[in-house]
Parts: C-alpha cells; sequence; structure tokens
C-alpha cells in the first residue's frame, strides 16, 4: 500500500467519524457542523469568489513578507558569520528577538503603520526574519573547513568565494530555515488578520466567528491546512530532495 493511499484511507476515515459524530452528538450547528455543512459552505464560498479572494490577499501578503525575510535573513546571517563584533552585538540581540512571538509586534505595528495591510506585512517579515537569520548563520558556520581551505588554496575570495563555495555548501541548513521560517510566517498572518481586518483567510476566520458560522470557519482552516500542506510537500520536499541528490545523500 502506498503512501498516498494511506492518507487518503486515512482521511477518509477522519471524515467518516467526523460525519457521524456531528449527527449523533445533537448539538447544534453553529457548534459542531457536518462535515456535508462544511463542504457546502467552502464549495459556496469559492464560487462565489469570497473564499477564492481571500486566498489571494493572503498569499501575495505572505509571499512579499517571506521574500523580504528570506533577503534580510541572509545578509545579517552572513554578517553575523563573517563578522565576530556582530556575532557578539547583533547576533545576542536576533537570538533574543526569535523568542519572541510576532504576533507581539503587532500593537507595534499599528502604532508605527496604522490598521492596514503595512502592519500585517510587518509582522509576518518579523515572523520569518529572526529564524532564517538564525538559521543562516547555522549554515555558514557549518560549512567544512577543507571546503574554504581548499578554495583560498585556489584564489577564490570575496563575493567569489561566498557564491562558490559558502552558500552552495550551506543550503540543506538554509532550506531547512526556509520550512520553519515559512510555517513562522504563515501563522503570524492568520493571527494578523485576524486582529487586523483588511480581507485574507484570517478575516474570514473572525467573520466566521462573529456570526456564529462554525461551518465557515472549519473552512477556512481546511483551506488553510490545504495550502501549508502543499508549499511544505510539493515546494519545500522537492527542493530538498533535488539538493539531497545533487549532494549524493539520497539516490
Amino acid at each position: 500500500m502506498t503512501t498516498a493511499l494511506r492518507r487518503v484511507i486515512f482521511i477518509a476515515m477522519i471524515a467518516a467519524i467526523w460525519e457521524v459524530t456531528s449527527r449523533l452528538s445533537g448539538l447544534p450547528s453553529f457548534m459542531f457542523p457536518s462535515l456535508t455543512q462544511v463542504f457546502e459552505t467552502l464549495v459556496n464560498g469559492l464560487l462565489s469568489g469570497q473564499i477564492t479572494a481571500a486566498i489571494g490577499k493572503s498569499l501575495g501578503r505572505i509571499l512579499l513578507g517571506f521574500l523580504i525575510a528570506i533577503i534580510v535573513g541572509l545578509i545579517l546571517g552572513y554578517f553575523i558569520w563573517r563578522y565576530k563584533l556582530v556575532e557578539d552585538t547583533l547576533g545576542f540581540v536576533v537570538t533574543a528577538l526569535q523568542s519572541i512571538p510576532s504576533i507581539v509586534w503587532f500593537p507595534l505595528a499599528i502604532i508605527w503603520f496604522g490598521l492596514n495591510d503595512f502592519s500585517i506585512l510587518f509582522i509576518v517579515t518579523i515572523g520569518a526574519t529572526w529564524t532564517m537569520t538564525v538559521n543562516a548563520t547555522s549554515g555558514f558556520k557549518n560549512v567544512p573547513p577543507l571546503y574554504q581551505r581548499v578554495a583560498k588554496t585556489y584564489g577564490s575570495s570575496g563575493f567569489h568565494f561566498v557564491r562558490t563555495v559558502i552558500l552552495p555548501a550551506s543550503v540543506p541548513q538554509i532550506i531547512s530555515g526556509l520550512r520553519i521560517a515559512w510555517a513562522f510566517s504563515w501563522r503570524a498572518l492568520m493571527a494578523g488578520e485576524l486582529l487586523g481586518g483588511g480581507g485574507g483567510l484570517g478575516q474570514l476566520l473572525e467573520m466566521g466567528r462573529s456570526l456564529g458560522q462554525m461551518d465557515l470557519v472549519i473552512s477556512v482552516m481546511i483551506i488553510i491546512a490545504i495550502i501549508g500542506t502543499i508549499v511544505d510537500n510539493v515546494v519545500f520536499s522537492r527542493i530538498e530532495r533535488n539538493v539531497q541528490m545533487k549532494w549524493g545523500v539520497h539516490s
């Protein structure tokens, strides 16, 4: 039995248990909607464009924030790895900032940018930047010294040294950082949209809660889970396999 088939059977079992339990529980639909009701709401939301528009807004925000976080994280990671003074000062601060949940920044974001897309984009970026910085720094530090000595022996230095030795050798660690950073930024986005509005899947969650439409809430939760699964299993897993094959770790 293949992995895909096992997953399909398992999900089907969960769906059947959910449907039977919701119908036999005696609870009102706004507290425990049946799976049939949830899928009706999901399909209607997709056809009407309500959920589709929210998906577009959320993906636009997270892609922009995540791209900024990658660039900033790689730059900061390089300087922390390259210079001892930066490691002792900025590196210490980044480690401390990583322990702060990104949603804690939201009050500051509202004061600085107002209750708009910029504040949501800010916490999405913050949610991934520190994790990306720490993993990039770790990746650069873990490049085998032998690679560095051989490259310098052949005259590699400066940007050429970073581009041809440091970055390629630290790619596996950076990819791990990307997966973790994506998860943090995705959670930060949902929290920001829940509190800040401005459309998006998080705002749909808040609307479903305020209207007592648990079928809408669960529909959005399913969409969030599907997007997260696709990104992790299709994008990052494929990149990771390609890197492993290139390095000869996986055939």
